[in-house]
């Protein structure tokens, strides 16, 4: 029998886009059955009836699920306290910041006080709420209701610290029992100057996420880039209504994120596991609840993990890698094409852009990478990798497998220069180094070959390995670029270098704190 009880039959499924899902469940799961499985749930609260809220569900973006009746209760707003709070860049990170936080109830008017002191929070930022309500899709998991809630600071001034702190009609966070509370950013600089940023993928929720988390707050970072698989609230990672979903995990996540994401830009992209078919669009309305992120990609409200940002000398782009990928292909073309014309075009504006010399660019599945898992994605190779190299891309970073790798310097899908640990490249010269940085915390996979970093180096002339093909199937290939390969949590820090002769300089760091991989990328030097 092809039906579950909570999806699409499965021979539908496979014929049927994401959007084309959320119909088909949308229609199946009457308003009538989706109010019994709320009602049903015990402290799940929902719309503008609580605290007589001006958070009403009827204004957030994106639209619930399914509309509900507001449930009448009484409780004390002082003591509703924001959580899962978490940073991002507007489009101009010395100008704008996106403070962004979550509430288990609705409460009244929340906002952001801001200043240049913790004691002076004298600006106040009021903030939006996005309703998400997810139904009961099984006996085991009941309806839920999240809050979040976003403030767009801008006007902001460059190189300068902020304090803030988040609260609502209730609960002022300039009083001083809220203190603690009060957390802080700081904007970047007006001209370029050394600085650092962190990197990695797949992450969960778990003792070794929460590990990396507190190894990266240790690098100082001025911006964290998470290539996409953010929490797992779907297990499965199909991008389909039969995947396993649990909405409150993310809850945990969120919750787990907070010591760090409260003082650093986290700037996300989407993975196969953000694909969240409960959700419209496209099974990104969960993601476009949950984050504020820089709103100059092709679609913002379709495509929310597609952006670009300057960060002194460096810019940044993030791509969704669903829209091109031919291993898990619900949203493949979903963008109809859109998403790669427009990194063609800011490649090209950010390489003529005064000032900026490097050019980093982040997704979730992987150009070049050989685990057993998922290896690499023949669609990013087809679609992306010939722009990526027509621009002089500097830096790749990717997720998906759940373990750090690093190629040599590749150009045309060959070595176009060996880089070994403490070597170098030169995007002019040599060709892009692809770092797969998949080892934030969720489950590790395994290489079929031997480990290979430092202090423990066993190079090998190839691995055997494969490549997705356009037809869903598996290619094997020997891969003679597979330079640094090591099973175990880990993150990226890079530290960023301008002057005359400006460079990146990429460490690899365990879990453990130990380096694992150390590398230049260089750039000729100005005229």
């Amino acid at each position: 029998m092809d039906t579950p009880r909570f999806g699409v039959p499965e021979r539908l499924a496979q014929r049927m886009t994401m959007a084309e899902q959320h119909e088909y469940l949308r229609a199946r799961f009457s308003r009538r059955r989706v109010l019994r499985g709320g009602a049903a749930t015990a402290g799940t609260v929902a719309g503008a009836g609580l605290l007589g809220g001006a958070a009403c569900a009827a204004d957030a973006k994106p639209a619930p699920v399914a509309s509900r009746k507001p449930v009448t209760a009484t409780v004390d707003g002082a003591r509703v306290a924001p959580f899962g709070r978490h940073l991002a860049f507007g489009a101009d990170p010395r100008t704008q910041m996106r403070i962004s936080w979550q509430v288990p109830f609705a409460v009244r008017k929340p906002y952001v006080r801001i200043g240049t002191s913790p004691l002076e929070l004298t600006r106040t930022v009021e903030a939006e709420v996005r309703h998400l309500h997810t139904p009961s899709l099984s006996d085991k998991l009941p309806a839920v209701d999240q809050f979040y809630l976003h403030a767009a600071v801008d006007d902001l001034r460059p190189g300068t610290t902020y304090y803030y702190g988040v609260g609502h009609a209730d609960r002022d966070p300039a009083e001083p029992r809220y203190f603690t509370s009060v957390g802080t950013f700081r904007t970047a600089p007006k001209r370029p100057g050394k600085f650092v940023f962190t990197a990695f993928g797949d992450q969960g929720v778990s003792y070794d996420a929460l590990a990396n988390d507190q190894l990266i707050l240790g690098q100082d970072p001025s911006f964290h880039l998470h290539a996409g698989d953010l929490c797992y609230a779907d297990t499965t990672g199909h991008g389909k209504k039969t995947d396993l979903y649990d909405a409150r995990v993310w809850d945990s996540f969120l919750a787990q994120t907070d010591s760090v994401a409260a003082s650093v830009p986290w700037m996300v992209t989407t993975g196969n596991h953000d694909m969240e078919a409960w959700y419209s669009p496209d099974g990104y309305g969960g993601q476009l609840a949950r984050w504020s992120l820089p709103d100059n990609g092709p679609d913002p409200r379709k495509a929310p993990g597609v952006y670009s940002f300057v960060y002194g000398n460096v810019g940044v782009v993030a791509l969704d890698a669903n829209d091109v990928s031919y291993e898990i292909s619900p949203n493949k073309g979903y963008t109809d094409g859109a998403q790669t014309r427009w990194l063609d075009r800011r490649l090209g504006q950010l390489r003529k852009r005064p000032g900026i010399d490097f050019l980093v660019v982040f997704f979730h599945h992987c150009a070049y990478s050989t685990t057993s898992a998922h290896a690499s994605d023949g669609g990013v190779r087809d679609a992306w990798v010939p722009l990526l190299e027509k621009h002089q891309v500097d830096l790749v970073i990717n997720g998906h497998n759940h373990v750090y790798e690093r190629t040599d310097a590749i150009r045309g899908g060959k070595v176009a220069r060996r880089v070994p640990i403490e070597g170098s490249a030169d995007a002019v010269r040599d060709g892009i180094v692809y770092v797969t940085a998949g080892g934030a915390g969720a489950k590790l996979y395994e290489f079929p070959a031997p480990d290979s970093y430092e202090g423990h180096i066993k190079d090998l002339d190839e691995v055997k390995t494969y490549h997705w093909t356009k037809d869903g199937e598996k290619n094997r290939d020997s891969a003679d670029w597979s330079r640094v390969r090591y099973t175990g949590f880990s993150f990226l820090a890079v530290e960023v270098e301008p002057g005359p002769r400006p460079r990146l300089t990429v460490t690899a760091l365990a879990e453990s704190g130990e380096r694992v991989d150390r590398f230049e990328v260089t750039r000729p030097g100005r005229q």
